[in-house]
């Protein structure tokens, strides 16, 4: 290869790699903080009410925001609303880590959810366009979705050890220097994409955010209010109405918020839909495993952070991997495959008891999981993005990430309230058998969601969008 290419291609595999780095940090924080919930509401005075918005925060405004972030990326300079999001991500985890107030914790959080709802549709945008063939972009997309799934259990690990070593504020300000390294790295190894002319779509933009923001508080308070509840209800309509109109204002603008066309490739919605069903089902495994082996085997933040390895591993090591697989077999076969081992897994972990050991009753389904996640996640993504148009690539991946977050607070929501219909006071196990089963139902719907794309033979990367 000539030294000119050759450098150019050096230097989007730095620019891929420095986004990645942002990306870990932005999936970090949706669990780091988790761990420390308890010291936080110690040192600060907050009851369990309180405490939840300090998680409810970053989730309201990140899963909210996400399309809109995606679209004014493709439409302003992905690279420069990538910096935006990240500059805003880094200094409100500075504000939080010195908070001395509740009120200025948990605004602190709500900014770095707009933060990351900025920054991180232009990662995976980035990624996609910035490969430079196909077996590269599948490469970046299997490091992509192992970053996505695998940081969530290293922030565990991570919040366990900061912690217990120091303070719950180092779990804030482990964010700077990350922050400014890729804030300073960036501008140098990535390129910023052309704007798109037109007129921005603000009705679009109002409808998407709100429709996101009010579907993701309906499912967040959901477990405490009912599911039939009014709130709940009320919430979750006003949603759908929401959703109507962005079908409805979509189908009459030049430039929509949310290219409809994004919409009518049936292996793209099975692949959203396969997407929703696994975030929620591994949202939920975090959620369960903590309690069990905290709980029940009496293992502290570290040892519990520590006890999702396995799955991390699995996943890690199946980037390498799988993007190979899908060159010979195609994304339809380990969807399916994929989707199944993590049935297995949670079929195995139904079976938790009060007397089994780690190895007995956690390692193995963890590390079938991790596998398995690795052989879902990165197919998934690339039939989200096949075929998309470069300036349309922000709002397909606005789109991905935004059913992600979605499927992260509908599967914890219930999951959450299977828990607690089944469980009995002071017992974790009772609950937790159906919860694991339910999480299994999750997944093996998205296994039967994705049989009938191996039906379609339109190639991932054909021209749709």
């Amino acid at each position: 290869m000539p030294a000119g290419p050759l450098r150019n291609a050096r230097r989007a595999t730095i620019g891929i790699m420095i986004v990645l780095v942002a990306q870990l940090m932005l999936t970090l924080d949706g669990t780091i903080v988790n761990v420390a919930l308890p010291r936080i509401g110690a040192d600060l005075g907050l009851g369990p009410a309180s405490l939840s918005w300090i998680v409810n925060a970053y989730t309201l405004a990140f899963g909210g925001l996400m399309l809109l972030g995606g679209r004014l990326g493709d439409t302003y300079g992905r690279r420069r609303v990538f910096l935006i999001g990240l500059t805003v991500f880094t200094a409100s985890s500075l504000l939080g880590g010195f908070a001395q107030t509740p009120a200025v914790l948990i605004a602190a959080r709500a900014a770095q959810g707009i933060g990351a709802a900025l920054a991180a549709p232009g990662v995976l945008a980035l990624v996609t366009t910035s490969a430079r063939d196909d077996a590269a972009r599948n490469r970046a997309l299997a490091l992509f979705s192992a970053v996505g799934i695998g940081g969530g259990t290293l922030g565990l690990l991570l919040g366990g050890v900061v912690t217990e070593v120091g303070s719950w504020r180092w779990t804030l300000f482990i964010n700077v220097p990350i922050g400014l390294a890729v804030l300073v790295l960036a501008p140098r190894f990535v390129t910023e994409t052309s704007r798109n002319p037109g007129r921005f779509d603000i009705i679009g933009a109002l409808c998407a955010t709100g429709a996101a923001m009010a579907i993701v508080w309906a499912l967040i308070g959901a477990p405490d209010h009912g599911w039939v509840s009014a709130p709940t209800i009320g919430w979750l309509a006003g949603g759908v109405a929401l959703l109507a109109a962005l079908a409805v204002t979509e189908r009459r603008v030049a430039n929509p918020m949310l290219l409809p066309s994004l919409l009518r490739d049936r292996r793209r919605i099975g692949a959203l839909a396969v997407t929703t069903l696994v975030f929620g089902a591994q949202i939920s495994t975090f959620f369960l495993v903590v309690q069990y082996v905290q709980g029940v085997m009496r293992f502290g933040p570290i040892a519990a952070g520590a006890a999702f390895l396995p799955m991390t591993l699995g996943i890690f090591a199946m980037a390498r991997i799988a993007p190979k697989l899908v060159a010979r077999f195609g994304q339809a076969p380990l969807l399916v495959t994929g989707t199944v081992g993590l049935t297995a897994s949670y079929v195995w972990l139904s079976n938790v008891g009060t007397t089994g050991s780690y190895v007995t009753a956690v390692l193995g389904p963890l590390l079938i999981n991790g596998v398995s996640a690795g052989l879902t996640f990165m197919p998934a993504a690339s039939l989200v993005m096949g075929g998309v148009k470069p300036e349309h690539a922000g709002s397909a991946s606005g789109l991905l990430q935004t059913v992600q977050q979605l499927g992260g607070a509908i599967g914890l929501a219930v999951i959450v309230s299977v828990y607690a219909a089944g469980s009995l006071p002071g017992q974790f196990v009772p609950g937790a058998r159906a919860a694991f089963l339910t999480i299994g139902a999750f997944t093996l719907l998205a296994s039967t969601l994705a049989a009938p794309v191996l039906r379609s033979r339109r190639p991932a990367h054909a021209k749709a969008s």
